[in-house]
């Protein structure tokens, strides 16, 4: 039985505006966008970025009245705001003495009126007449002389002492202001906010009230952004995207990534949005290929992040030690790097993540827990910038496929070998406590994908014990969070490599499944064809898959894809393995291709090569429909100071010409391919039937299996048991300033199911175990002392039959 987590949700309604509604259009949603609604106690918001001229086919402004829409004669209406500032749609907070009369001529004639008037194209307000205040003025000025009571006529004496006042106090605050900010400020701690607040343009200025420039919440293209650290980007979003960040409202969704793109405050509409993603590979679990320069090539032992750990803490030099890490975590991927990827026209980021961002154990040399903090820093830079996450779990305790990338280069012990059962119960225990946080009301619409496991080896695995982990990582995540739609994320699962036609029909009405596939051709067979050959490869080799396992299976996406054709680049296949294109890649006999030059030197592409990418980039994103590319970035090569994976760098390609500016151009690219047909069945997306799992499918589920790969009856194997503390992961901090107290706001306890207090998974005392990594080995013998062997092995756990759905 899981929860009903509605306990959580705030059920806020919304009503529409009552304006005309736009109508329907064949051409691309081009409405310029709509400041946020504004008052006299709305922080100031500059929206000069807004064009007074609509783009060709673009719908009239939202925030126009009725008036205009009723009768086109009407033109756009300029106004006055109490701070004087004229076309421009700035605000500002209201002051104890200013009022709406403010706006009026000061002149004797304009005190004895009683009329207000705030349209500077008034023949009256230009005559200085005061026929407004006569008794046929409209009907809104009754209304607003009714609101407002009318100010008492002052003498001059009062206002020379007034305006005397007022000059002192501006000189005095020309005074204090500027030792404020020079001195005092400089010295004082550094702010709470664990982002920074974003900054009007200049990042030391103040509105005209006085109000600190941080005040600025929100804005779209062309305004700037302040980082943590104080340096200053400009915003550029082609696309009519917003960002959003108030300290003192840190989980606000209003931040939009494209206007095409729904808000996080609205629900993502899987099968009908489409997914425009980028990984950011390297960043929180580290490889070669993507962050070469700064890591690996300064210890040439290091080929995975566990020897690259070793070497760094064996280091005692200058500049030396663990702590390279947090750096490399504090400058390969920053704040900027998710407004780019948003301004890009991209919606989604693809995290890898590491176990030992939650915890490590006896002998596991690498950095514990640090890289949590920085994923906490993602979801607020992806909240900001209105992007959402798929989480991944990239690197689970003894590698679940021996690469490099899983965090120790080698063998296979999840799932497989004497310790792959003990292993996959650890990950097991591990994909809970993420879950816990991430289902979280705070962080839901966020995190909205969790790829529970990435990459294993399905082929040596087996596909039966992968779908039985499969099946009890989904308890896993639905104890936490709940079933039906608003309750926690979308469960990815990876197809092992097994295909995509292996999962058809596989787990039928689970609560939001979705099948990831890694479609890549560059490891395969190598050919010196040209790049302009592969123009229609990805259509015909992709296409009809996916849109196959959207029908068969369900949700189905391309977790991973690249540009590349051939395995060239700088560690691509891993530190010193080579290449299979120049013929020189480890294991295996490869014959030789010819040479990676052509491949790796962006420099001297010429624009047929680079509109030969492109071309590849468009295929492969209609093919897939719904994708992440990998990745994001990679990093400068320490010996020839470029990047020597350019086929690998979304970034990069969309600095240098060969990657598309708008990913939405890709539609169409692959013609007659049949494309699949919204929507998904409704118990697909967490709607009606969700998680109502037929006990006969369950029942075949059962965890743990008999029997596992290269090892045997699981009942000889080595085995944890609940005995043990759960972690639970942190929230982040958020305080922020409330006239002289300092308030925290509410961030979870990282734990969203209080009923979930099972314990964790940890050693038997009097049991023998291996090494986690030990890949071929016989079990100890024997495994556990008298009485303890029964509790080696835990009861298989049947998935209850009745889900109960919010």
């Amino acid at each position: 039985m899981y929860p009903n987590n509605n306990a959580h949700t705030q059920d806020i309604p919304y009503d529409p505006l009552p304006l005309t509604q736009d109508a329907p259009r064949d051409s691309i949603y081009s409405d310029l966008p709509s400041p946020h609604a504004s008052g006299f106690d709305t922080p100031p918001v500059e929206m000069s970025y807004f064009s007074d001229t609509p783009s060709p086919g673009a719908a009239q402004p939202r925030f126009l009245g009725a008036a205009l829409y009723d009768d086109p004669s009407n033109g756009y209406r300029d106004s006055f705001a109490s701070q004087n500032t004229q076309n421009t749609f700035r605000t500002a907070p209201s002051v104890v003495t200013s009022s709406v009369y403010a706006l009026n001529n000061d002149t004797p004639q304009a005190e004895q009126s009683a009329a207000y008037r705030d349209d500077p194209n008034d023949p009256e307000y230009n005559s200085g007449s005061d026929q407004g205040g006569n008794s046929n003025s409209p009907r809104y000025l009754a209304e607003k002389r009714s609101a407002y009571a009318i100010p008492r006529v002052k003498s001059k004496r009062g206002l020379i002492i007034a305006g005397s006042i007022l000059a002192a106090v501006i000189v005095l605050v020309a005074i204090v202001v500027p030792i404020y900010f020079v001195v005092i400020k400089p010295k004082s701690s550094s702010s709470n906010n664990s982002s920074g607040s974003p900054s009007s343009p200049t990042s030391t200025s103040t509105t005209s009230s006085g109000q600190p420039a941080s005040d600025v919440v929100t804005g779209g293209n062309g305004s700037t952004i302040t980082m943590e650290d104080g340096t200053t980007f400009t915003y550029l979003n082609p696309f009519g995207g917003t960002w959003y960040w108030d300290p003192k409202d840190p989980f606000n969704n209003n931040a939009q990534a494209q206007s095409w793109t729904l808000p996080l405050n609205q629900t993502f509409r899987f099968g009908i949005d489409k997914i425009f993603g980028v990984n950011l590979g390297g960043w929180l679990t580290t490889e070669p290929v993507s962050y070469a320069p700064a890591l690996y090539q300064k210890y040439p032992t290091a080929i995975d992040e566990w020897t690259l750990s070793e070497a760094m803490a064996a280091d005692t030099s200058p500049g030396g030690g663990l702590s390279q890490l947090e750096t490399h975590y504090q400058t390969f991927i920053t704040e900027q790097d998710f407004a780019e990827i948003a301004g890009a026209g991209l919606n989604f980021v693809r995290i890898p993540l590491p176990y030992w961002a939650i915890e490590v154990r006896s002998g596991e040399p690498f950095l514990p827990k640090t890289s949590w903090t920085y994923f906490l820093k993602a979801i607020q830079w992806a909240r900001k910038y209105g992007l959402r996450i798929n989480l991944d779990f990239h690197a689970l305790p003894g590698s679940q496929n021996g690469w490099n990338h899983s965090g120790k280069f080698g063998s296979i012990n999840v799932l497989y070998g004497p310790m792959g059962i003990a292993n996959a119960q650890r990950s097991l225990d591990y994909i809970r406590i993420l879950a816990e946080f991430i289902s979280q009301p705070e962080y839901q619409d966020v995190v909205i994908i969790f790829g529970i496991t990435n990459e294993p080896q399905g082929t040596p695995i087996g596909q039966d014990a992968l779908s039985r982990y499969y099946m009890q990582a989904y308890d896993n995540v639905r104890e936490a969070s709940g079933i039906g739609a608003g309750n926690g994320p979308f469960i990815s699962y990876h197809d092992g490599f097994l295909g995509l036609p292996q999962w058809a029909g596989w787990l039928p009405n689970a609560d939001r499944i979705a099948l990831d596939d890694h479609p890549y051709i560059c490891f395969d067979g190598q050919s010196s064809a040209p790049m302009s050959s592969y123009a229609q490869t990805p259509c015909t080799t992709w296409g009809g898959m996916m849109n196959t396992s959207m029908n068969a299976f369900g949700f189905t996406a391309a977790g991973e894809f690249s540009n590349a054709v051939t395995d060239c680049g700088l560690y691509l296949n891993g530190v010193g393995l080579g290449t299979r294109y120049e013929g020189t890649y480890t294991p295996g006999t490869w014959p030789v291709i010819g040479s990676c030059t052509p491949w790796t030197d962006w420099q001297g592409w010429n624009s047929t090569m680079k509109s030969s990418i492109e071309q590849f980039a468009l295929a492969s994103m209609d093919a897939l429909q719904n994708w992440f590319f990998w990745t994001w970035k990679i990093g400068n090569s320490s010996t020839s100071g470029v990047v020597e994976s350019p086929q690998w760098s979304y970034q990069l390609g969309l600095q240098n010409g060969w990657m598309p500016a708008d990913p939405r151009v890709a539609s169409g690219t692959c013609a007659n391919q049949g494309i699949w047909s919204p929507p998904l069945q409704a118990w697909q997306t967490g709607g009606a039937g969700a998680g109502q799992i037929a006990a006969a499918v369950t029942s075949s589920y059962t965890w743990p299996p008999a029997q596992i790969s290269n090892a045997g009856a699981v009942s000889l194997l080595p085995s944890y048991t609940p005995t043990g503390t759960v972690a639970t992961l942190p929230p982040p901090t958020f305080t922020y300033s409330s006239g002289h107290a300092v308030k925290t706001a509410s961030a979870g306890d990282g734990w969203e199911n209080p009923s979930d207090t099972a314990s964790g998974m940890v050693g038997i005392a009097s049991c023998s175990y291996l090494n986690p990594w030990i890949g071929t080995a016989a079990p100890p013998s024997p495994l556990c002392s008298s009485g303890a062997a029964a509790r080696a092995v835990p009861a298989p756990l049947i998935t209850p039959v009745t889900r109960h759905q919010s």
